[in-house]
């Protein structure tokens, strides 16, 4: 240790000497900063060891390596855990040398948690971090916090926060940097001035110090000047003084090497400094008023709009070009004009494939494409300046293509495009009249796909032919380079393949005749597809020109899906699969050796026919697998991620209070669910697929998550664990008294005895509430009826579900309706 004190003490009569000849600039004090390391790095091997990773991290000016003879040390003691005994032990083995070494140190004591959200009431500590490097200890922590400070949102909120201190700091000089007795660190000009230049440059565009009237040389010039004066100064004074007041204006000057007479000397001296000061409150202003706002990785917005900060950076990056437009949409600018006329030069050297190399890559494209305001404008940039078609060739082949049909308005391309903006008003109610369209479009779960089918709904007309099943074709290629879900590309193949057939139907047939909705409600299968039909056709009808859409179409294609919509969920349940259903031979073609056709035949036939439709083949090879070996008591569960949402599949012979119970196993660990499926088949089989989100991620932050749900779902379905008790310990945890005070909407509950040939339909709309499908269902098996098939269906706090029910194998009497809806009522009032 006495060493490293003598190494200290002469490393500050280095660092004092060569004040002493006006030479204590950035290469003397990086030297001494240096020292300090050395210093720091030895009392930290010596301390006693923490339970956990440390390290300590120069801040401020002793991270920039200009630490001054007084200046503080400014230093973060990081740990990685909880601070007790052993740390403080650490700190003290740390700072009291430091401290009897005669150093003023500014220090503080954090742990990682510390760091979980940033401190935004804080901006000079999160300042000091941008200047963070770490001496002694394990490094990665701090590149864990660097991680959050570093990034674009946190830059933009140190650019304001910067702006602001700027500002004060500037009103305490009376903003003017023409002082005769200036403070050399805090006066307009001074250094801060300079280290602000910097730190705006660097959080931006580090481009702008030489753009403009910021000049990096003299930057350069002023700092060097000024560090040396702040040198000097704090040797004479002996302490961290940084007022050049007119007592140490003659000294300083003769030690910085002017001659002449000491009044000369003086002036010549003053004259250089606010020749220093008028650089560097320029080049302030300057990058002040041009700097741009960080937005995403490499991505500024500046006054003519988004923008790449690193140009060759991005060309070696064809990747991040999507976040150009994704950033432009997040902040409702454009694209500036010089980026894409660079994207439109270099836009041939990259392939398709380049675009999208990794899964985030093309997950991102999914993102990009959800219909919102400015999604249209944003797609017309990349196609005009031929990213769009470079992403996707087959957009290409469609570039002002005319087909002269006498109807059609606009190019192929642009036809397009608009209906992806007639679908974008829809989704920002920009069209009066028509919210109805928007519920629909508010209720999709991947409305992103919607846009993909409209993108390519019509590529197939770069040639003459039959451009329906070329588009589709051409779709398929794009999805399978672009490595979709099976789901999704079936879903976007429909779309393509039948984005005709519902306006047909709508114009051109008497849709008052019930077979043609029964055909339509055949061929789309399940709401979501009907749905997104519908929408397409709207979207689309309207872009071919303006006088297309006419409000008696609009009524007709809007009675039409409500037509098909109440086949759908009040008559489907009546339509069972069968042995020689086209659907079901589809997916025994397809089975793989695991799985036999009597296997299917035996677990699918009877089910509703809507089971094919809502399922993709390998879906039911799982139910398949899932339902063998079947006893009485038995209960075959299967829990997975589904994108942000979980889905639990139950298959199990049927039993009382079976569907009651699954629900109040999810409420019970605050589960919500948004969608679910309940279906039995002729042998008693029941298959329940529920997808609900986990919002106080359980499944997610516990390990053994997942198996205590199945656990508890299995001893709630046999019986041995009673779910009414744990629905209630939950009702009364703090957790949900806190949704207390909330005035409930009473709910609507609707039975039709007419609609179904084989069930009463019980429709209910209610406010989402915890236990709500395991009370509702409860009563329902109280009143002795059984459920064939539920729908499921959850709009923000809105509870939609329909029941299809029986009592000893027939529809419900009227009286018996009335007791059951009359103990529902009383059940949800309770």
């Amino acid at each position: 240790m006495a060493t490293s004190l003598s190494a200290v003490e002469s490393a500050r009569e280095e660092l004092s000497g060569a004040a002493a000849r006006g030479e204590g600039g950035r290469a003397a004090l990086r030297r001494f900063s240096d020292c300090v390391d050395d210093f720091l790095q030895g009392l930290f091997a010596g301390a006693p060891r923490a339970a956990g990773a440390s390290v300590i991290i120069a801040l401020g000016g002793y991270g920039r390596r200009q630490l001054c003879l007084h200046s503080d040390v400014d230093v973060l003691l990081l740990f990685d855990g909880q601070i007790g005994e052993a740390e403080e032990k650490r700190v003290r083995s740390i700072l009291h040398p430091l401290w009897d070494a005669r150093f003023s140190v500014g220090h503080q004591i954090r742990q990682m948690a510390d760091f979980a959200e940033l401190e935004i009431d804080n901006p000079e500590f999160l300042l000091a971090l941008l200047d963070a490097r770490a001496v002694a200890g394990d490094a990665t922590l701090l590149d864990r916090i660097a991680v959050r400070v570093r990034s674009p949102a946190a830059h933009a909120r140190i650019l304001d926060a910067l702006k602001q201190l700027i500002d004060e700091r500037h009103a305490k000089f009376n903003d003017t940097f023409y002082q005769l007795e200036p403070d050399i660190k805090d006066a307009p000009g001074a250094l801060r001035d300079v280290w602000s230049v910097r730190t705006i440059a660097a959080i931006t565009d580090p481009a702008l110090i030489d753009r403009g009237a910021a000049d990096r040389a003299r930057l350069d010039e002023a700092e060097e000047f000024l560090l040396r004066l702040r040198s000097i100064l704090h040797r004479e004074h002996k302490r961290n003084n940084n007022v050049l007041n007119h007592e140490s204006q003659e000294q300083t000057a003769r030690l910085m090497g002017y001659g002449g007479a000491p009044r000369q000397q003086v002036e010549r001296l003053m004259g250089d400094y606010f020749r220093h000061a008028r650089a560097v409150s320029r080049s302030l202003d300057s990058v002040r008023q041009t700097a741009p706002v960080p937005v995403a990785a490499n991505l500024v917005r500046s006054r003519d709009g988004i923008r790449f900060v690193d140009m060759d950076h991005a060309h070696t990056h064809p990747e991040s070009w999507l976040s150009l437009f994704q950033a432009a949409l997040d902040t409702t600018t454009a694209v500036t004009d010089g980026t894409l006329a660079w994207i439109q030069q270099r836009i041939e050297r990259h392939p398709p494939e380049a675009f999208f190399p990794r899964p985030a890559d093309r997950a991102a494209l999914l993102a990009f494409l959800r219909p919102r305001a400015g999604l249209y404008a944003r797609l017309s940039e990349m196609h005009d300046c031929g990213l769009l078609g470079r992403m996707f060739p087959e957009f290409q082949a469609i570039f002002c293509r005319v087909v002269r049909d006498f109807y059609h308005k606009y190019t192929v391309d642009e036809h397009t495009l608009l209906t992806i903006r007639n679908l974008e008003r829809l989704a920002t109610r920009a069209v009066r009249g028509r919210e109805r369209f928007g519920a629909l479009l508010d209720d999709l779960a991947y409305p992103e796909l919607l846009v993909l089918s409209l993108l390519f709904h019509d590529v197939g007309k770069w040639r003459d032919e039959d451009h329906v099943e070329e588009s589709v074709r051409m779709a398929l290629e794009m999805m399978r380079r672009l490595q979709l879900p099976e789901e999704s590309i079936a879903l976007v193949e429909f779309l393509i393949r039948h984005h005709t057939h519902m306006s047909r139907i709508a114009f051109r047939r008497d849709t008052e005749d019930p077979e043609i909705v029964r055909q339509l409600a055949d061929l789309v299968g399940i709401e979501e597809r009907l749905k997104m039909l519908c929408l397409l056709t709207l979207v689309d009808v309207e872009a071919v020109n303006p006088d297309t859409l006419t409000p008696w179409r609009e009524e007709l294609l809007w009675r039409l899906y409500v037509d098909t919509y109440n086949h759908l969920t009040l008559e489907y349940a009546d339509e069972r699969i069968e042995h020689e259903e086209s659907g079901l031979r589809a997916v025994m073609a397809g089975r793989p050796g695991d799985v036999t056709e009597a296997e299917i035949a035996r677990f699918a036939e009877g089910l509703p026919r809507r089971y094919l439709q809502l399922f993709p083949s390998e879906e039911i090879y799982r139910h398949v697998r899932l339902s063998r070996d079947m006893h009485p008591d038995d209960v075959h569960a299967d829990l997975k991620r589904k994108d942000s949402q979980w889905e639990l599949t139950v298959a199990t012979l049927d039993k009382p209070f079976l569907f009651s119970n699954i629900c109040g196993a999810l409420s019970s660990f605050g589960m919500d669910i948004a969608r679910g499926h309940a279906m039995t088949n002729p042998n008693g089989l029941v298959l329940d697929v529920f997808q609900f989100t986990d919002q106080e991620r359980f499944l997610e932050l516990n390990e053994t998550g997942r198996d205590q749900f199945l656990t508890v779902l299995g001893a709630v379905i046999s019986g041995r664990t009673d779910v009414t008790e744990r629905l209630r310990a939950r009702e009364q945890s703090v957790l949900y008294r806190r949704r207390a005070g909330v005035t409930p909407t009473p709910p609507v509950i609707h039975a039709d005895n007419q609609s179904s040939r084989r069930y009463t339909i019980l429709d209910l709309v209610a406010e989402n509430a915890l236990g709500l499908l395991h009370r509702v269902s409860r009563a329902i098996s109280r009143h002795g009826c059984d459920v064939g098939l539920v729908l499921i269906s959850t709009e923000g706090q809105k509870a939609i579900d329909v029941f299809h029910i029986t009592k000893a194998g027939a529809k419900l009497t009227d009286a018996a309706i009335a007791d059951l809806t009359a103990d529902i009522h009383r059940t949800l009032e309770a």
